[in-house]
């Protein structure tokens, strides 16, 4: 009789994979495109690989980058005026970052470990306390936006003791992709129904109206809240559109009023964005119960997020024995996270990244202006603060309409194809013959948006506007056609190739 265990062995052995040498980081920095595309359609996603092979930087690869600038392997430089969404307020590669990071390794400094505290989180808790307003005081570090975001809720639950059971979003809103995070975000970029969390109810954006009717949706029958907390940006950069000050104040008003914890999201727009070290500092008197930074917090470098809790709700929360690590993480704290986090503040704060963002915001903002008056036919308008400004542009070109032959059927089912399409146009043209690197945001129209590191200076400005006006003299239907010619033509499937020719003429 046969073993089975020899024969599951002998399956084993047919259906193993051939053994293949194990890349190494000198392997990587040789490898060619086409290899990075095989490797991404193999073991990371073939989707990223047809979705990004639909701008010109989608073909190609990064040789290294510093400040504004990104230089490519064939040696072309190209402006990235993305800020790397949010990410790159103190640019590519600061040297005082890298400086930082080198001396904490060449110190053999302990990473992490839990039972020993660090003087790294001591020292950036403090420094955080010190430069937010009220007592806004208690810190938490995590990795990413979404988990400070996750990490506020969970402190406002614990704050009522589960005793309410409602957490209120607007509805524009970008609060991350874990599933709790991406149940309070309302946009239209994540259109599959996870499961979230339980009672969620949302508002209109700067609507005080809409806000008073959703507490009054959840009010108790004892003439009290079922609401926990109230998660909101002040400015949406997704959508590049702020609160005002008015709706501010009265959220603040009926929150506390309701004994309700109010979250205020600044994971894009923290350490100087729209023109204050945070957007809601601009409003004095203002102040969140917990606030959430990420993105530039640690400098283009570290992968670190955090939030501040005003001293009474985190002590009423968790500062107990019992509930002393009710809520943590692994990698909480890092130590050369935060050691990078340390100096990014003290970047930010000592080149007074708040003022460049407004003397960058000045000529951002009036040359869009410019831009938008003398392009009537292509751009319906603008708006933003500081280095973050979106430029809409107008989708009613009947080119649009022989382009859409070429998209598969998803995506033309997409309400939003039509503004998708022109906008992206623009961004590969940017790219593509001026070595411009844009982006669009996911909300509230699709703006392109123009998000410049803050190191940036006055000829890199000018270059982007320059640019861009450029791209605008083309005209839609140009644009749209180079657009399905160079890019869309050569990677949808749709009929066959002369078909597609065929639709690219027409």
């Amino acid at each position: 009789m046969t073993d089975p265990r020899a024969q599951q062995a002998q399956r084993t052995r047919q259906t193993r994979r051939p053994r293949q040498p194990l890349f190494s980081v000198d392997d990587c920095e040789r490898m060619p495109a086409r290899q990075v595309h095989d490797l991404y359609r193999q073991y990371v996603s073939r989707a990223q690989v047809s979705l990004l092979g639909s701008f010109g930087f989608g073909q190609d690869l990064v040789d290294h980058a510093e400040g504004c600038w990104i230089t490519l392997r064939d040696g072309r430089r190209i402006l990235d005026f993305t800020g790397g969404i949010g990410v790159l307020n103190h640019g590519h590669n600061h040297p005082r970052l890298l400086a930082a990071r080198r001396r904490f390794a060449d110190r053999r400094v302990m990473e992490v470990h839990k039972n020993f505290l660090s003087p790294y989180v001591a020292a950036l808790s403090h420094n955080l306390a010190r430069l937010l307003p009220g007592d806004l005081s208690i810190s938490y570090f995590p990795n990413s936006g979404a988990e400070a975001v996750e990490g506020a809720v969970k402190l406002a639950y614990k704050y009522h003791r589960g005793h309410r059971g409602t957490v209120l979003h607007s509805d524009i809103s970008f609060h991350g992709k874990l599933l709790g995070a991406g149940s309070l975000t309302a946009s239209p970029e994540v259109d599959f129904p996870y499961p979230g969390l339980p009672g969620t109810d949302h508002f209109a954006y700067d609507d005080p109206e809409s806000f008073a009717l959703a507490l009054e949706r959840h009010r108790t029958g004892d003439g009290g809240s079922d609401v926990y907390a109230v998660v909101l940006e002040p400015f949406s950069a997704s959508s590049v559109r702020a609160c005002s000050a008015e709706f501010l104040y009265e959220v603040r008003r009926l929150c506390t009023e309701r004994d309700i914890v109010l979250i205020f999201d600044e994971v894009y727009t923290g350490w100087g964005r729209t023109g204050t070290l945070f957007h809601f500092m601009r409003h004095p008197g203002l102040l969140p119960d917990v606030l959430t930074t990420s993105k530039s917090f640690g400098g283009g470098k570290a992968s670190i997020s955090g939030y501040v809790a005003r001293e009474p709700v985190f002590r009423a929360a968790y500062d107990n024995l019992a509930d002393a690590t009710l809520h943590s993480t692994t990698y909480y704290g890092f130590g050369e996270e935060t050691a990078t986090a340390l100096e990014a503040v003290a970047v930010a704060v000592e080149d007074d990244y708040p003022a460049r963002a407004v003397r960058i915001g000045e000529r951002l903002g009036d040359g869009l202006a410019d831009l938008a008056a003398r392009h009537r036919a292509l751009v319906s308008g603008t708006c933003g603060q500081g280095a973050l400004h979106g430029l809409f542009l107008n989708d009613g070109n009947p080119a649009l309409d022989r382009l859409l032959r070429l998209v598969p059927s998803s995506f033309v089912r997409d309400p939003r194809a039509r503004r998708k399409l022109i906008t992206a146009a623009v961004i590969a043209s940017l790219y593509r013959d001026f070595g411009v690197l844009a982006y669009y945001g996911s909300n509230h129209g699709l703006p392109l948006i123009a998000s410049p590191p803050l190191v940036a200076g006055e000829t890199e400005v000018e270059l982007f506007l320059q640019a861009l006006d450029s791209v605008l003299e083309q005209g839609a239907g140009r644009l749209l056609a180079r657009f399905a010619k160079d890019v869309l033509a050569q990677q949808v499937p749709v009929r066959g190739k002369e078909a597609r020719e065929q639709a690219v003429a027409r």
